[in-house]
């Protein structure tokens, strides 16, 4: 049986079965919103696409692919950050939060940019950077000139030392790129930088801090952003008098523990106070947490109804390809965001992690978990994020050359280094870059990236990019996904098998050995070539099937 990745069913297509109700997560019964189904995509401005031929991504170059994106069948994008910047952090170490960098484009480059989002149909979603700022931003130039105890100081998080003379960091504190948290400037003093030293942390205690960021969201709003992706939104506030935490490694505690960094409970009203100025704007604004908590009770607290509407959902995003530990990690993401009536999100990628083709496996069993993953998490109740790339089935780029490594993590870990998943998109042609730009690129694509090109892939009927388009297009178009409840279904050992309303049904092969699967009629998309046999399915190792039914004969009618 070949491969079904066209839009509409086949003749006679039908549901999953047998199966047994075990599990039903009903969400709110408010109406819907864009954001609680929203299909967002993650632009990594450098590595997207360059206008300019300087080898860097630049936002003339994001709005060049609007017409790729809307015909992709997404529904919105988050852009990280283009703001002036030294780029220690490339553009993580903002120095200005009204503007552009030159690297990216210019203040009238973002209107367009959100005009023609608009009107592609799209919404925007742009990062704020609330924790700490450039070592190159005013405020913190002012505080090193200023001297101990003034009040440009008092604007982050400034300490004497320990120890003789001070020479020792105020605490134990370490940094999440390695290293102490704490830097010595020339009089004496320390400051805090949880991040790189080029990041200074903000103390959110300084009611400046908050005026400041408050006219920062106004700002973007003003020019018709949809939202922000808050980075760090775990991380602005301290406990008083700054603890030391006890332990080394402190990064391995991040999640599990309640460090006294992060985190704490005063950051939920500086989130409150954000959702009043979001809701004073028409169109449904919104605020997404990037937020790291102990337990599920403390990170559904970012998500509160008069809170953020979205919080990443690390947990899936980490979770190994085992059929067992996936759906703990749905079922307990699912109680864990309906607790508050918010909407899950599930993400497999971004810009600080290995690409999930590599993560799943070497070569092709890679590819084969990554394409069935993508159906599984599609077919998920919730928001889905997609890192660019990700449509193109692209693998981490393990071997890049060691001078083109720069990432200030790599200082902690070389291995835990990002570089490999920030290796600009391949869009067309034979030879590097692909097409990203007229010039090279600035991290190197590998030389056999062609096939994995946009161009090479919209060409091929089965390829990754075809099946994240008939994806899209029929999680868009059907009435059953998207936001609302999910039933398990029973299943063979290894599989994830389940129902969405009365008509979608998902089965995901996550075991060694084929299995096979009743059902009537034939799939609606599948990640993987199937066979039939009779009234089942056989379904392959690393293999999704959506199927469709008549409504109502996958609750058994």
């Amino acid at each position: 049986m070949t491969q079904h990745t066209g839009l509409a069913p086949a003749p006679g297509e039908d549901h999953i079965a047998p199966y047994t109700s075990v599990l039903q997560v009903t969400m709110d019964a408010e109406p819907a919103r864009w954001w609680r189904d929203a299909v967002i995509y993650q632009i990594y401005v450098r590595s997207f696409a360059d206008s300019d031929g300087d080898g860097i991504g630049d936002l003339a170059g994001v709005r060049s692919r609007l017409p790729y994106l809307a015909a992709l069948g997404v529904d919105a994008l988050w852009l990280t950050p283009f703001y002036p910047s030294p780029m220690a952090d490339f553009g993580y170490d903002v120095a200005d939060y009204r503007d552009v960098d030159p690297l990216f484009g210019s203040l009238a480059d973002a209107r367009a940019l959100i005009e023609d989002v608009h009107a592609h149909g799209l919404k925007i979603i742009v990062d704020v950077v609330p924790n700490h700022t450039s070592d190159q931003h005013p405020w913190f130039r002012d505080a090193l000139d200023a001297g101990p105890g003034s009040p440009e100081r008092a604007r982050y998080l400034f300490r004497d030392g320990t120890g003789p003379d001070g020479a020792l960091p105020p605490n134990d504190w370490e940094s999440v790129f390695g290293g102490p948290a704490w830097t010595r400037v020339p009089d004496g003093q320390w400051y805090l930088h949880l991040f790189a030293p080029e990041q200074p942390d903000l103390d959110w205690e300084h009611p400046e801090v908050g005026e400041e960021f408050d006219d920062v969201l106004r700002f973007w709003l003003d020019l018709g952003v949809d939202g922000f992706r808050i980075d760090v939104a775990h991380g602005m506030v301290k406990q008083p008098g700054l603890p030391d935490v006890g332990h080394h490694d402190q990064i391995k505690m991040l999640g599990t523990n309640v460090l006294p960094y992060f985190d704490q409970d005063g950051v939920h009203e500086i989130h409150r106070n954000w959702r009043r100025i979001l809701d004073s704007y028409d169109g449904e604004r919104i605020g997404v947490a990037e937020a790291w908590a102990p337990t599920p009770e403390r990170l559904a607290k970012y998500v509160r109804a008069d809170e953020l509407h979205q919080a990443f959902n690390f947990p899936y995003l980490s979770a190994e390809w085992e059929a067992g530990r996936l759906r703990e990690v749905i079922e307990e993401s699912l109680a864990t965001a309906g607790s508050v009536g918010a909407p899950t999100t599930w993400v497999l990628s971004n810009h600080d992690v290995q690409r999930h083709v590599t993560r799943y496996g070497d070569g092709e069993t890679g590819l084969r978990r990554a394409r069935a993953a993508a159906l599984l998490t599609l077919a998920l109740p919730g928001s889905t994020y997609i890192y660019q790339g990700e449509e193109l089935g692209l693998p981490e780029v393990l071997d890049l050359p060691e001078e083109f490594l720069q990432d200030p993590q790599r200082a902690r870990d070389p291995e835990s280094g990002r570089d490999g998943c920030r290796v600009p998109i391949p869009w067309s042609g034979e030879e590097p870059p692909y097409g990203f730009g007229p010039g090279s690129s600035w991290l190197p694509a590998p030389a056999h990236w062609a096939a994995l090109s946009v161009a090479a892939q919209s060409a091929e009927p089965e390829s990754t990019l075809q099946l994240y388009r008939a994806a899209l297009h029929i999680r868009r178009d059907h009435e059953a996904l998207g936001d609302g409840a999910l039933r398990w279904l029973d299943g063979p050992p290894g599989t994830l098998v389940f129902a969405r309303g009365r008509s979608f049904g998902c089965a995901v092969n996550l075991g060694e050995r084929a299995v096979r699967i009743a059902v009537t009629g034939e799939p609606l998309l599948v990640s993987g070539p199937v066979d039939r046999d009779g009234d089942h399915l056989i379904i392959p190792p690393d293999t999704a099937v959506w199927t469709m039914s008549p409504k109502g004969q996958v609750d058994g009618g």
